[in-house]
């Protein structure tokens, strides 16, 4: 994968030095972001079009509750380096559907082989602000991790790779411990709410999967991210 176009999980949001980065948390406090993951830049002009994308979010049971893969992004990457992430990227022209892009990514960038695309289930679709310059319009699947699967990874794109509870991932992202981002961050909130990787492919299978398009407003010296539906959404 093109280290270049490959990451879709950033925090959509950056700012000039001068400016500070705020987000709504999930006890709807607001969290100051001083330094934005690196290579997002907001975009001033027209809208960039947002590129296709496939992310894999595997599962698998642990003694205290169900686990996810996560992988950190190589520190000297340009975009997003040091972020720890879900596996994906951009689909490709050669891919035969975004499926076979996120179980694509999920071997190149973990090591990790799932042979069959009807084993991903749909999740979400987040697209990119429009206030952003680097856009993506990604589709998330949820999946089990095969028996006994370890991660691989290649020491170039991805430095490192762990199994780890979405509630223990979270709190170590609010101790600073894990650069975490905020689509992975909300969809850590939501997978920590599961008891078990069969209730989280339940969820998935019933859930009507509509486009989530966050917006970023800016005010004077900050910019927020805000969800549909939350106060101050653009209409």
């Amino acid at each position: 994968m093109n280290p270049h176009d490959s990451q879709i999980h950033s925090c959509w949001v950056a700012a000039s030095t001068a400016d500070s980065l705020t987000k709504p948390d999930n006890v709807g406090r607001v969290a100051r972001i001083d330094r934005p993951p690196p290579g997002e830049e907001l975009n001033l002009g027209e809208p960039t079009p947002a590129r296709l994308a496939a992310t894999a979010i595997l599962l698998r049971d642990g003694d205290d509750g169900p686990e996810v893969l996560l992988v950190q992004r190589n520190p000297e990457q340009r975009f997003m380096g040091g972020a720890w992430v879900f596996p994906g990227g951009a689909v490709h022209g050669d891919d035969a559907d975004p499926p076979s892009a996120a179980l694509r990514e999920l071997e190149e960038e973990a090591g990790m082989r799932i042979e069959d695309v009807d084993e991903l289930v749909p999740f979400s679709r987040w697209i990119t602000p429009e206030e952003v310059k680097t856009r993506f319009d990604t589709l998330f699947y949820v999946a089990a991790a095969p028996a006994g699967a370890e991660p691989r990874v290649d020491g170039a794109e991805c430095v490192d790779a762990r199994w780890i509870r979405p509630a223990d991932a979270l709190e170590a992202g609010r101790r600073g411990e894990l650069m975490l981002v905020f689509p992975t961050i909300k969809h850590l909130e939501q997978l920590a709410e599961m008891s078990s990787v069969e209730n989280a492919l339940e969820i998935a299978r019933a859930r009507q999967v509509e486009p989530i398009l966050p917006k970023v407003v800016r005010g004077e010296g900050e910019a927020q991210v805000l969800l549909p539906g939350e106060p101050g959404y653009p209409g």
